[in-house]
């Protein structure tokens, strides 16, 4: 009498933690992540210190920040840019990691990698999970780099020190935190444009600057309408965390990363069961 074999399939867990050591390895394996952190601390401090270099006539250039932190974060909520000071912030690390993001996704399918998972890893969800998670662990790494190459750069040049801590840890907590929400939308870009790398990177670098976004905020502010609406748009919550920033502000920061997150890879995870993902 012969006995039947069974197999179990592996568990929710089991699947995401063999997919994301899979993903951390090729992450930790790869030049470009680590490119990319130094790019992160290199353009902050580098803003800081080319804002008082001589000019053409030798005259010192007019400082864009009179303190250390605002090359972190803007010194309040800031729907429409006044200025390039209030643009070149840690804001700044979501489009570069939205740039990384393409390049890393992009190599799963130039390398054939997506045509061997799933072949054998039929769950589309668990590969929007994975990549989604080590994203942000990526953007989150990139907003340390730019923390400690910004605080360089502006104590080198002897701007101000003066800052709420509170208000600073709050601001920089929260671009870590809407990481997660950045990164799952740069998956569900490069999932829809699997195909075509370069149009990948635009438009993960055109949702990065917040264009539409500070377009409709002006169109607001012209109307004298409120634009506490723009703070359910990832962009629009990224300006809460500021130097000026509450627990208010933070909580904002988290509630819609994660609902931008649930969004995006449920998303992504339809594209990718209703077509041709090779």
């Amino acid at each position: 009498m012969t006995k039947e074999l069974k197999f179990e399939s592996p568990s929710f867990r089991e699947r995401i933690k063999g997919m994301l050591g899979v993903d951390f390895y090729r992450l930790f394996h790869t030049p470009m992540f680590y490119i990319f952190l130094a790019i992160a601390a290199i353009i902050p401090a580098m803003v800081s210190a080319m804002t008082m270099m001589p000019d053409q006539n030798g005259n010192t250039m007019e400082p864009l920040y009179s303190n250390v932190w605002q090359i972190i974060a803007a010194t309040k909520s800031l729907y429409v840019i006044e200025g390039i000071a209030d643009y070149a912030n840690m804001n700044m690390v979501f489009i570069f990691g939205g740039i990384m993001v393409s390049i890393f996704i992009g190599h799963d399918y130039k390398s054939g990698y997506v045509k061997q998972l799933f072949t054998t890893h039929a769950k589309k969800q668990d590969y929007m999970i994975s990549k989604t998670l080590v994203c942000a662990f990526a953007m989150t790494c990139m907003c340390v780099t730019y923390f400690i190459g910004g605080t360089v750069g502006g104590l080198l040049v002897g701007y101000d020190t003066a800052v709420n801590v509170g208000s600073l840890l709050i601001a920089v907590f929260g671009k870590m935190i809407m990481s997660l929400g950045w990164a799952s939308l740069y998956t569900f870009l490069n999932v829809i444009f699997r195909r075509y790398f370069g149009i990948s990177i635009a438009s993960s670098f055109f949702f990065g600057t917040g264009i539409l976004i500070i377009d409709v905020a002006a169109v607001v502010e012209n109307l004298s309408l409120p634009t506490p609406f723009l703070n359910l748009f990832l962009y629009g919550a990224s300006v809460n965390a500021n130097l000026s920033s509450n627990i208010g502000a933070l909580i904002i920061c988290i509630a819609v990363s994660l609902a931008w997150t649930v969004f995006y890879n449920f998303l992504g995870s339809k594209v990718l069961s209703g077509s041709d993902v090779y």
